[in-house]
């Protein structure tokens, strides 16, 4: 199974970026999909998840600004980012797994994408 982020940039607070993560070399619809985010000096955090029904989880620090979504036509899933703050600087990775026995915990995941790096600074 392979995962492929994109979408990350350099943008100024309050704008808005997609990152994206495009699955391949497994069934995309029995993974449960998360994004995770690792800034400087900091460990790896939780960011959001969604399940194949489309539940989602997202942590306290993203809600009402970001959105996970998923498309099965094309094995991906997206990350919606708005309202863009400095400390949402980081390097974005993507992650999969069938039953992660917990969503929000990286080490839940079998698989894992390269990261995508979000600058957000004015």
């Amino acid at each position: 199974v392979q995962l492929q982020a994109s979408g990350g940039g350099s943008v100024q607070p309050g704008d808005s970026l997609r990152l994206s993560c495009a699955v391949s070399g497994g069934i995309f619809d029995r993974y449960v999909m998360g994004w995770f985010r690792q800034a400087p000096g900091k460990e790896r955090e939780f960011v959001a998840a969604i399940k194949w029904n489309s539940q989602t989880w997202y942590a306290d620090s993203v809600k009402g600004r970001f959105t996970i979504s998923r498309d099965s036509a094309k094995s991906a899933a997206d990350l919606q980012m708005n309202s863009l703050k400095p400390e949402d600087t980081a390097v974005y990775s993507c992650a999969a797994d069938s039953s992660p026995y917990r969503p929000g915990l990286s080490r839940s995941y079998r698989y894992w994408g390269q990261g995508t790096q979000v600058t957000v600074s004015s």
